[in-house]
């Protein structure tokens, strides 16, 4: 009796490791018994030996320390002081050699950070006297049969995201007992780091990438290797330069590593001119650099952008959503245009105008709203598709220090959620809700990276506002210098850099850049045109006055006219009337050119923001235009018709041996108009703002004019410039029908 105690005490406290590789191979679990246990390939290093083969060559001669404490174990990457060559993550965060991470029954800690490569190590700890947590499932058995994969709650391995389809894919076996995966989706599947077109066949060990999902193929075994909660910024080396007005090159960011753990909110402040913005849209992928990389989770971020697209959100400086629709359909369109369309849209509104407490204001106009509510809308927008990734370039720019404080409390809440949070921003009243500051100087020097709390003592301000950072960092002198103390303070850069800065190199493999998951062209086109067309009902004055500027100037040259009739001889001997009739054909052709450029000159332009932001997660380019000409289209057909029935109305039809007057003109008009519609489109993606799209009009207006053929005869260069105007065959078409040389005497 008397040792029954002793024999339950020890297997009240058993603990265990077990390691699993990329193939889904398992060595014989290592019990833990002593205070100190070392895991490695060298056994001169660790007495928990693995393997020298090659399918757990990641793991170091010595990989982590397992030291007890307590009834469990903390493990620390490497020997505790030196790192090991792929070093040790939980839910890709970062373990040193000197904190560690204290472990838990059930805990997986990962060698490396690509899914393709790394060692999987799950700790287990028995204690009798608690209840054993019912685990979530994260493996499924593919053997022999098909396998349904997607939002689907009786799916076979149901996947829980807004960016994945009801039935987003299926996995079944071929003839060859080979496994074939079969895309259903919207927002696609990429095996491998490749984009699948149709079917792929997926070998064992492949990487599966479905929304935030990463699962592993491993046998007979499907495994969810990543639920993509937990995103890591690796940037080593970031160098840009751009050139002035004189060819030369200046420096705007300047070999800055940085290491952003996910979770984190991190704030990037600094002068003006200092790279902020630049640094973020770096961090996000999208700029280009003369040197250095960005790593997300191990992999090059700009060359598989791609695959993350969804997984990003980026709020920019200007706001990215149109004015004239109310909160709630502003969230409606940028959810049917990012998210599957089996997906309960309203529902996905609704709990994003939640998040952004927005629910009490959601058919408010936009352009109704606050500076506050209005930068909460653009973070809606992105917080549909539940980013794990969120990028915001001066959300709190313009606001009230109560505003800047809610906001910033907000972004707090989203990364507590396991977001990873970066923001620019020039207020400096609520940095220290942020878990890291980012300091950069002149000529895009770190100048710090660490705790918000700590800056303050490392530059040596004796007060506690940080703007005094600003004042001390005004001189470029002062800037190298404190640039080149961080680097070399143990207490900083080593700590908060150093330490966590994954250097993962070794890991990778070289592939193509994958490809860019197309969306269908009508789904896009049916969502873009029904926005447009909302927006345009929503300005009823503009509508108005552009279907009634052409009637009235027809009206007002009948008016002017008095009682000359163009087209029908009243007198036979009249030298002048096929010329004034000539020039009434002419002002039709201007009426309808002048509104078909007043209709399209700003449509690119005005909503440029939108457009990039946009572009950055799925939509193409083909079904944005499209949407624009159809839609303008009808309203110029509408145009065209009213236009038509004031010229009939005012003016005395002639006979034509062509076509009906009326008809011919109706068609006339409206293949002139829209032809300038295309033109002003065309001009509006390539001027820089809207004051420049207003002062081209005259710029496209004056050459229909001039080069008609109406006031000028056209000769040499003239003549063939007249050519490639609209105006010239317009008013030929319309001469044509009225057949001007047979009203000459």
């Amino acid at each position: 009796m008397t040792n029954i105690p002793v024999s339950r005490t020890v297997l009240d406290h058993l603990s265990s490791i077990s390691l699993r590789n990329n193939q889904g191979q398992t060595l014989k679990p290592f019990e833990l018994a002593k205070d100190v246990h070392r895991l490695g390939r060298d056994p001169k290093k660790a007495d928990l030996i693995v393997p020298e083969k090659d399918n757990w060559m990641m793991v170091s001669g010595c990989q982590a320390s397992f030291v007890k404490e307590g009834n469990n174990y903390r493990i620390y990457d490497g020997d505790q002081v030196k790192s090991s060559s792929n070093r040790l993550f939980f839910n890709n965060s970062l373990i040193t050699p000197k904190q560690g991470l204290l472990l838990q029954d059930g805990m997986v800690v990962t060698v490396g950070t690509l899914a393709r490569n790394h060692i999987i190590i799950t700790y287990s700890h028995t204690n009798a006297n608690q209840p054993s947590k019912k685990k979530q499932k994260t493996a499924i058995s593919i053997k022999n049969k098909s396998v349904s994969i997607g939002r689907n709650p009786q799916a076979n391995l149901p996947l829980d995201a807004p960016t994945i389809s009801y039935d987003h894919a299926i996995i079944d076996n071929n003839s060859k007992g080979q496994y074939i995966l079969t895309d259903r989706s919207t927002n696609g599947v990429f095996v491998n780091g490749q984009k699948v077109t149709g079917q792929a066949i997926i070998p064992n060990g492949s990487t599966i990438r479905i929304g935030p999902y990463l699962l592993i193929l491993q046998g007979d075994i499907l495994r969810i290797a990543d639920r993509g909660d937990n995103i890591r910024l690796d940037a080593k080396n970031l160098t840009r330069f751009v050139k002035d007005k004189n060819g030369e090159k200046i420096t705007i960011l300047k070999d800055v590593f940085l290491p952003i753990n996910p979770g984190q909110f991190v704030v990037i402040i600094g002068g003006s001119g200092t790279g902020k913005s630049t640094l973020m849209k770096t961090l996000l992928g999208i700029e280009q650099l003369e040197n250095g990389t960005v790593e997300l989770n191990g992999e090059d971020l700009r060359k598989n952008f791609n695959i993350y697209r969804n997984l990003i959100g980026y709020v920019p400086q200007y706001d990215i959503v149109h004015p004239n629709l109310t909160v709630r359909e502003v969230l409606y369109y940028a959810a049917k245009l990012c998210l599957p369309p089996d997906i309960n849209l309203v529902q996905e509104s609704e709990k994003v105008l939640n998040q952004i407490d927005l629910k009490e204001r959601e058919n408010t106009l936009v352009k109704n709203l606050s500076g506050g509510q209005l930068k909460r809308v653009s973070m809606g927008v992105e917080l549909l598709a539940d980013p794990k990734l969120f990028f915001l370039d001066e959300p709190t720019s313009g606001l009230d220090p109560g505003l800047d404080k809610k906001m910033m409390e907000l972004l707090k809440d989203l990364s507590n959620e396991g977001r990873t949070i970066i923001l620019v921003t020039h207020t400096t009243l609520n940095i220290n809700l942020c878990d890291r500051l980012v300091f950069l100087g002149k000529g895009g020097n770190l100048c710090y990276f660490g705790p918000p709390q700590k800056a303050i003592d490392f530059f040596g301000i004796k007060s506690n506002n940080f703007a005094d950072i600003y004042v001390h960092l005004e001189d470029s002198d002062k800037v190298e210098k404190e640039t080149e103390r961080f680097k070399n303070d143990p207490n900083f850069y080593e700590q908060y850099i150093n330490q966590y800065l994954v250097q993962a190199s070794s890991q990778a493999v070289k592939k193509s850049n994958p490809q860019k998951v197309k969306i269908s062209f009508f789904q896009q086109f049916s969502i873009l045109s029904q926005r447009y067309f909302q927006l345009l009902i929503r300005d009823p004055l503009n509508i108005g006055l552009s279907l009634v500027t052409a009637p009235l100037g027809i009206i007002a040259m009948r008016i002017a006219l008095s009682d000359k009739i163009p087209f029908i001889f009243t007198d036979e001997n009249d030298p002048t009337f096929a010329t004034l009739s000539l020039k009434v054909l002419f002002v039709f052709t201007c009426a309808a050119i002048w509104v078909g450029l007043a209709s399209s000159l700003q449509e690119i332009i005005k909503e440029a923001k939108i457009y990039q932001r946009e572009r950055l997660v799925n939509l193409e380019i083909l079904p944005y235009l499209v949407s624009k000409v159809g839609v303008l289209g009808i309203l110029v057909f509408l145009q065209s018709l009213l236009i038509s029935l004031i010229i009939f109305i005012c003016f005395n039809s002639p006979e034509s041996n062509l076509l009906a007057w009326v008809l011919g003109t109706e068609i006339t008009i409206f293949l002139t108009s829209f032809s300038t519609i295309s033109l002003g489109i065309m001009v509006s993606a390539f001027v820089n703002n809207i004051t420049q799209a207003n002062s081209s009009l005259p710029l496209l207006l004056l050459p229909q004019i001039i080069f008609s053929g109406v006031l000028f005869k056209m000769t040499g260069i003239g003549k063939l410039l007249s050519w490639l105007m609209i105006s010239r065959w317009s008013v030929g078409a319309l001469g044509s029908l009225v057949d001007i040389p047979s009203l000459i005497p």
